[in-house]
């Protein structure tokens, strides 16, 4: 038992104060994955929890870019051609950003550049695409969600959902095969 005891002891020491102090990361990595007809469309993205924080004019400023989770830019990739806010857009993957607005829409962005980090900014010269999109008030979500709770033949609603707000984003998927 005493050798037992001693082992762990030691093991202890060798692991650096650094990966001790470091833990489980605050937020988390999640991914949702939506077939939307025939076209397959997969986000990525760190969750955030509020933690009790304020969140939308707090601790995410209005009028400011954002990106919707934590660490790594939240990244959408989709297999074949779609409309996204009623914008065309190419299969292949992107990032995820919004400008909150404390009255009004929020802008939604599609930017080009995928694999960023989320600050700062990659700049509207690898936007794909803006658009204007309305803020619901919803239940609590501690934890921020990107989930599909609409999926209907090629049509479907996409949320990002913190807190007490949710952000619909409208699909519709119209690939046939030849």
């Amino acid at each position: 038992m005493r050798t037992h005891s001693a082992l762990l002891c030691i093991a202890a020491l060798a692991v650096p104060a650094s990966a001790q102090a470091q833990g489980y990361p605050f937020s988390q990595r999640g991914s949702v994955t939506q077939d939307v007809a025939l076209t397959q469309i997969t986000v990525t993205y760190g969750r955030p929890s509020a933690r009790g924080r304020a969140l939308f004019g707090a601790l995410v400023p209005w009028d400011s870019v954002w990106h919707p989770g934590a660490d790594s830019a939240t990244r959408i990739s989709f297999n074949h051609d779609l409309v996204l806010e009623g914008h065309a857009v190419k299969a292949g993957e992107y990032s995820l950003w919004l400008v909150p607005h404390e009255r009004g829409p929020w802008t939604f962005i599609l930017s080009r550049a995928a694999r960023v980090f989320h600050k700062p900014y990659p700049g509207q010269v690898q936007d794909e695409f803006r658009a204007d999109v309305l803020p619901e008030t919803v239940s609590r979500m501690d934890a921020m969600a990107i989930y599909f709770p609409n999926v209907l033949r090629e049509d479907a609603i996409m949320r990002i959902h913190w807190g007490e707000t949710s952000v619909p984003i409208r699909i519709k998927a119209p690939y046939r095969p030849d």
